[in-house]
């Protein structure tokens, strides 16, 4: 508890926002949640993620040998990993950091031990959380699959498995028969499966996210339908927070936009090389021939999520403008792969497919910003989450509001500031 309560402005109520909100609520604070649109549609980022609650997400994007692939990014349209052309200008910057943080396996290894503080016990909070909001029934522990076509295509990814174990991260190894007892629905050719038995997955993460923002104001916690620009300051003391309707006074503010929190945080002060890493959705309503679990495939590096509206096809990853229309090629990638993956799935005559498009705030060495803003210490910033926002969103609520109320902190953040950024040449 705090020693005493604050009126703190709460920036976006996405997965990350609502946990802080509701935190912060718990804290004894007066709390205002900042977000134009209704929590959990369509536009924000957590509806529309790959559902994933997973602590074997530490290994980063970027890896030792990452700059050799990088030209291959730019002229294959259906890789994992792709660059559109006509912004590599305004994204090299970002791009040389994201390729040096992945320089050496030392950097790797500090990346994912910092991201396991986030991720270890995310199932576990994701399950109370849950049970708190009295919807149990929308997170599921039942395990998460990588499937290989063999132990060679498994023994290629020794490094990221070698992080994984390095954080104390346990598997079961499945052969061909016990593959396809856990997934009868998957093809042949897949013959090497890791179960990550502690994963979990949310069935309908838009619902979820608006029942953590509904609890957080059923405690006490109001909801401005406005939008943030920025802030009033005098001196280092924030005054409060500008919006398209006014300034709202307050003692403090969280800001957790997601990839809109770049220029929230350049007002503040803070010059934070955050960009949107664009993530597509496809979900197929047809429940034939699916798999039964949450399932990745090694050649399609690939989400397969059973969920209350069908399954969801998401993942890989494109690099472009935050104000880039969608190319729907990239979901097409996506169904094309899973035709290939489900045989069953491939046979049907027609499928409807939903198809959504979301940007996930990405830093460069994979590496969420949590904590202080520079210029004030009234600001404080949960955003940059990338790949784990929804998973570590809990214990990113919980951080927050235990620096901002002052009390016993619950994780090292030291590797998350916002100052990293200054301190590897970085100007504001």
């Amino acid at each position: 508890m705090s020693t005493r309560a604050k009126h703190i402005v709460v920036i976006g109520a996405g997965i990350v926002g609502a946990c802080c909100a509701l935190e912060l609520v718990r804290s004894g604070h007066e709390v205002t949640i900042i977000e134009a649109g209704t929590p959990g549609e369509r536009h924000a980022t957590s509806y529309g993620q790959g559902c994933w609650i997973s602590p074997a997400s530490v290994v980063p994007l970027s890896t030792p040998g990452l700059w050799k692939q990088v030209p291959g990014y730019l002229l294959n349209p259906n890789g994992p990993i792709v660059i559109r052309w006509r912004h590599i200008g305004t994204l090299l910057p970002w791009l040389v950091r994201f390729v040096l943080a992945g320089a050496s396996v030392s950097r790797v290894e500090g990346t994912a031990m910092a991201l396991s503080r986030l991720l270890h016990d995310s199932p576990d909070r994701h399950l109370a959380l849950a049970a708190e909001l009295a919807v149990p029934e929308l997170i599921r522990q039942e395990g998460l699959l990588y499937a290989y076509p063999d132990r060679k295509a498994f023994e290629v990814e020794a490094l990221s498995w070698r992080l994984r174990e390095m954080v104390g991260l346990r598997w079961r190894e499945l052969d061909r028969e016990a593959l396809g007892q856990r997934e009868p629905n998957l093809a042949e050719k897949y013959t090497f499966g890791i179960l990550v038995e502690d994963g979990a997955h949310c069935v309908d993460p838009g619902a979820y996210v608006a029942k953590i923002v509904s609890l957080a104001t059923f405690r006490g916690a109001r909801i401005s339908c406005v939008k943030a620009t920025g802030f009033a300051f005098e001196g280092t003391r924030l005054l409060g927070v500008d919006t398209n309707n006014g300034l709202i006074k307050c003692d403090q503010a969280v800001v957790a936009a997601g990839a809109w929190s770049k220029a929230l945080a350049k007002a503040a002060g803070d010059k934070i090389p955050l960009e949107s890493e664009r993530g597509y959705h496809g979900v197929i309503s047809t429940a034939e021939g699916r798999p039964n679990h949450p399932v990745m495939p090694s050649d399609g590096k690939m989400a397969n999520t059973p969920t209350r509206f069908g399954l969801r096809l998401s993942g890989q990853v494109e690099l472009a403008s935050i104000e880039a229309p969608p190319n729907w090629d990239r979901v097409d990638v996506l169904l094309n792969h899973a035709f290939r993956t489900y045989p069953t799935l491939a046979a049907l005559q027609t499928v409807a497919v939903d198809k959504w498009m979301g940007h996930r705030p990405s830093t460069p060495d994979g590496l969420p910003v949590i904590g202080r803003s520079w210029r004030s210490p009234d600001v404080f910033y949960a955003f940059g989450h990338g790949h784990i926002g929804f998973a570590s969103g809990p214990i990113t609520g919980c951080i927050a509001a235990a620096q901002l109320s002052e009390s016993q902190q619950c994780v090292d953040i030291r590797a998350f500031a916002p100052t990293r950024f200054k301190l590897t040449g970085h100007k504001s």
